[in-house]
């Protein structure tokens, strides 16, 4: 078990290290395939000894190996973080098909959140497919083992959460622009809610939408004040999506308990 969970560490922080290269190509309008890995200063070849996600980056000291320019921090926390994530996914699923489309999911939202952040986008070819993937997962869920990740449990959930999750966003997009005159949501971020409910099921929509708006607000006000732009600094809220769905997907039960013990307090013994 623990040489799978390696395994699956691994295979994280190498993928993750595929999404270092989504995330810095596709705002740039750059093939993720072509030209093969290099530094964007000086054009340099990156050998693959120098592309082992995580150890080349600590044994260059995080620099390119030939200008010497400073590799972003991002790269290795990314893969750290994609390999971590995997792991955590194998322990809750072990050796299954689950285990695929869960990883595809949380790969995805780390794209999405990180693209959103450069950019303000969160691209079709992204969040659409991920609804497939959620409808896949409630499919299989009811059958397979799923631990304590927070996961719809089936087709039928799957459908739900994406409609809900994807009606109750448009609502407000719609709502707002009737009201202000102007967008105040874009589409993507829609897109982005139907894959979430996709993926989490009906009944988590609500919770994820309450973590994303908490924690939207609680960074939208400090940099509102610091803007010129004042209330209408516009903030990139995929980020807050993806970012309270991977706190509902992992840490839902434990969210759960924490919020009845706030509401309800402590049960007292019968």
């Amino acid at each position: 078990m623990a040489t799978l969970g390696a395994y699956a560490f691994f295979l994280g922080a190498i993928v993750g290290s595929f999404l270092n290269v989504v995330i810095h190509r596709y705002p740039l309008g750059e093939s993720i395939v072509f030209p093969p890995s290099h530094c964007p200063l000086c054009n340099y070849k990156i050998r693959p000894w120098d592309n082992v996600p995580i150890i080349s980056y600590l044994l260059l000291l995080g620099r390119c190996r030939s200008c010497r320019s400073p590799i972003t921090l991002r790269y290795p926390l990314i893969e750290l973080g994609n390999g971590l994530f995997y792991l955590a996914i194998y322990l809750n699923t072990g050796v299954s098909w689950l285990f695929p489309l869960v990883a595809a999911v949380v790969s995805s939202l780390l794209v999405l959140i990180y693209i959103d952040l450069d950019i303000q986008i969160l691209p079709d070819v992204i969040d659409l497919p991920g609804i497939v993937l959620g409808l896949g997962i409630g499919a299989l869920s009811s059958s397979l083992p799923t631990g304590t990740l927070t996961l719809s449990e089936s087709v039928i959930d799957a459908a739900l959460g994406a409609a809900l999750g994807g009606g109750v966003l448009l609502f407000i997009a719609l709502v707002y622009q009737r009201l202000r005159g102007i967008e105040g949501m874009g589409m993507g971020d829609v897109k982005m809610m139907a894959m979430i409910g996709a993926v989490t099921g009906w009944r988590f929509v609500l919770p994820v939408l309450l973590l994303s708006s908490i924690a939207g607000t609680v960074v939208a006000i400090p940099s509102a004040i610091r803007s010129r732009h004042g209330m209408q600094l516009a903030l990139p809220f995929g980020v807050f999506l993806g970012l309270g769905t991977l706190a509902v997907m992992f840490f839902g039960d434990r969210l759960t308990e924490w919020y009845t013990l706030l509401t309800y307090g402590p049960s007292l013994p019968s």
